[in-house]
């Protein structure tokens, strides 16, 4: 897309809700914000695919936008107006630029770790180097890559990953897991070797349930890396259908398919509440930002979204 449509689909908005029947338009962010307990802002991107760089000012789809360096700019910008900040990847960190052919997947991780991630999933392409590739630059990650229906067990990364994570921000307790997309028929299998694929579905209500029923945790966020939708293939599990069968869960953060949502879009889940999706493109064009806003229980009342653009307006 070019400038002109790229920012067409990105903007702010505020929502009220219940987390139960449907969103209400919000009066002003300022009342959301003053009349709140808590405050949890969530950051994220997804299929990041090495792209370092901003892409080049002659570049005919995205010119001069994106980079690392605008981003970590970015987010310290926030960090210094909000306390509570919660920064995950949905996976697809590799392959794209000479950056990962050159350093494997290290330098991407030694940003991430400086800009403060707090989690990520594994997409795909983060299988490129094969699971030894993986585990080479493994360490170099200051973050926990969060994977549920991977299992390592027969392979190397064994206790590389985590199923779930919990992370306690200022009171508010947050649970994380996340779900990888069929390696099989899309990663060579010399490159994820024994990882044994479970279902989706499965797996997100299971620890959805787990996080919110016995770790009574606030909130509930999936890292998804399956994709947001399949229209010449409606019945592929995506985040869409994922969010529809099954409960518990608040947020999907997804990656795969490198769509850009103008907005986070609410989907009834089986048991009739409601559950944001939300993805932000490709190539860190777009930083994520919603912000989640709690009573006094800890229930939550109000959200507001807004989608940053990453180019040249950002100094560095």
């Amino acid at each position: 897309m070019n400038r002109k449509q790229f920012l067409k689909t990105v903007g702010g908005g505020t929502l009220a809700m219940t987390m139960a029947p449907n969103f209400l338009m919000a009066e002003s962010f300022n009342a959301l914000s003053s009349a709140s307990e808590y405050q949890l802002t969530i950051l994220h991107t997804n299929d990041q695919h090495s792209r370092i760089e901003p892409f080049d000012a002659s570049y005919t789809r995205n010119p001069n936008q994106g980079g690392f360096a605008r981003r970590a700019a970015l987010i310290q910008k926030i960090r210094s107006e909000e306390k509570n900040i919660l920064l995950l990847d949905s996976g697809d960190i590799f392959q794209g630029t000479p950056y990962f052919n050159f350093f494997g997947g290290e330098l991407e991780f030694k940003l991430m770790s400086m800009m403060g991630y707090d989690a990520s999933t594994m997409g795909n392409h983060d299988f490129d180097n094969g699971l030894q590739g993986f585990k080479k630059v493994r360490p170099v990650a200051k973050f926990p890559f969060i994977c549920s229906n991977y299992d390592f067990k027969n392979t190397i990364l064994d206790g590389e990953t985590e199923p779930f994570k919990i992370f306690n921000k200022n009171g508010i307790k947050v649970g994380v897991f996340g779900v990888g997309i069929q390696l099989e028929g899309l990663v060579g299998k010399k490159d994820y070797g024994e990882t044994a694929y479970l279902d989706p579905i499965e797996i997100a209500q299971h620890y959805s349930d787990f996080l919110r029923n016995e770790k009574k945790c606030d909130l509930v966020i999936c890292l998804s890396h399956i994709g947001y939708d399949y229209k010449d293939n409606p019945e592929k599990v995506s985040d869409k259908i994922l969010a529809a069968k099954t409960d518990g869960i608040d947020l999907i953060l997804g990656g795969h398919t490198h769509t850009f949502l103008p907005e986070p879009q609410s989907f009834m889940n089986r048991k009739g509440k409601n559950v944001l999706v939300n993805q932000v493109g490709w190539a860190g064009l777009l930083l994520g930002k919603i912000n989640f806003y709690f009573d006094k229980n800890k229930s939550v009342k109000n959200i507001s979204w807004n989608n940053q653009v990453i180019d040249d307006t950002i100094l560095v």
